[in-house]
């Protein structure tokens, strides 16, 4: 079954058209929110502390998130959810200096957490009406919108910002959100709701205990997890401000590199996507961590860097992709939104530390390449741990 057949499938061709509009938006305004730090005088931490606030939410909100995923009906909670979206990206307008840097950690720190909990109940959701290579192709079209919207709404994102402003760039963001809305409120569901009778204390515990209790549920979640460490937003940032800033504007540094890497992204799934298994993993692992470690060696070149930042991202749409699976095909059912929480709680952890590695790392004196080429070696560390995985697990 491929991609065109999947898709074909009425609610996941919905889903997947609101998800291509709102991912377009999200990351249209996220060249602007960086493009305006650096305008303003933002120091690495700053930015890397910016960076983390878009990825604490699913760290600090998981319990709840999960008990809400199996508690809520799925149409009802996308739509709050997007409304909040729309809402706190029409807040980023108030901002105009970094004294309301604070305001603008808020603003973001409440739009991921909608986002966070959109995309986990999206995830949650899928299993219900989807299984087994229907299920793998609809996880990989998820990764491919992301990149392709990832790759072209960082660069429409960069040169909007630069001609037009951040302004517009949020506005146009918050339009995107409400076309998102209109779709989904259009979206026919005809799957009934499990009735939870449970506290939600009691959702929470039984929850907790079920993941607690599943081992090997335990190791994928730390395998998937692993893919924070490609998280480069700060990285990107610190290269267009530190180094590449006297060849080409930073809004457009910023966007370039990031639609580079992200348009890997997108075509690394047609290719990888049909020979990844469970038997041969760990190389793609190392593969990404190899990927990284070439970047290391040519970001001091801009041109030579958007090479480097292609070939990073070959491969980790397709990671991400393949291990959200198998967590997926471990999971019963009825703790299916709680085990995804937590699964998305570690590994936007994951992309936290990495982001705060990044800052702290920066301001210590370490260089950017030093830096860059530890991020690859921790995949290298994590090919050898799915080695013993597999080993103990997949007998």
């Amino acid at each position: 079954m491929g991609y065109r057949e999947t898709l074909k499938h009425p609610i996941i061709a919905r889903l997947s058209l609101i998800q291509l509009i709102s991912y377009f938006g999200t990351w249209f305004s996220q060249v602007a929110i960086f493009s305006m730090l650096v305008a303003y005088g933002a120091d690495a931490l700053t930015i890397s502390f910016t960076a983390a606030m878009a990825m604490l939410p699913a760290v600090v909100l998981a319990p709840i998130i999960g008990v809400l995923i199996d508690r809520i009906n799925f149409k009802k909670l996308m739509t709050i959810l997007i409304i909040v979206e729309i809402c706190m990206t029409l807040g980023f307008l108030l901002i105009n200096s970094l004294d309301w840097v604070w305001l603008l950690m808020i603003l973001i720190f409440i739009r991921s957490a909608a986002a966070s909990l959109l995309f986990s109940a999206e995830m949650a959701f899928l299993p219900k009406i989807v299984q087994d290579e229907m299920l793998k192709n609809t996880n990989e079209i998820h990764s491919i919108i992301w990149s392709f919207t990832y790759a072209f709404g960082m660069a429409v994102g960069g040169v909007v910002t630069y001609y037009f402003g951040y302004d517009s760039a949020y506005m146009i963001d918050a339009a995107l959100y409400s076309i998102a809305l209109v779709i989904l409120l259009g979206l026919k569901l005809h799957i009934d709701d499990v009735t939870h009778s449970d506290s939600n204390w009691k959702m929470f515990k039984d929850g907790f205990d079920y993941i607690r209790s599943q081992r090997k549920i335990w190791h994928l979640i730390l395998l998937h997890a692993s893919i924070g460490l490609t998280s480069f937003d700060a990285l990107v940032t610190l290269l267009a401000d530190f180094q590449y800033k006297e060849l080409i504007a930073v809004p457009l540094a910023i966007g370039l590199m990031n639609a580079t890497r992200a348009l890997g992204l997108m075509i690394g799934p047609f290719i990888i996507g049909k020979i990844i298994s469970k038997e041969n993993l760990h190389w793609f692992f190392i593969l990404q961590g190899i990927s990284i470690i070439f970047w290391s060696q040519v970001e001091h070149d801009f041109y030579w860097g958007l090479s480097g930042l292609f070939v990073t991202g070959f491969f980790v749409t397709t990671l991400w992709s393949y291990t959200y699976l198998l967590i997926q095909e471990e999971t019963e059912a009825k703790f299916m939104g709680r085990v995804i929480s937590y699964n998305d709680m570690f590994f936007m952890l994951s992309n936290v530390l990495t982001a705060m590695f990044i800052g702290y790392a920066t301001k210590a004196g370490i260089s950017l390449e030093s830096i860059t080429l530890t991020l690859g070696l921790g995949f290298i560390a994590t090919a050898l741990y799915y080695r013993w995985f597999k080993k103990v697990y997949l007998k």
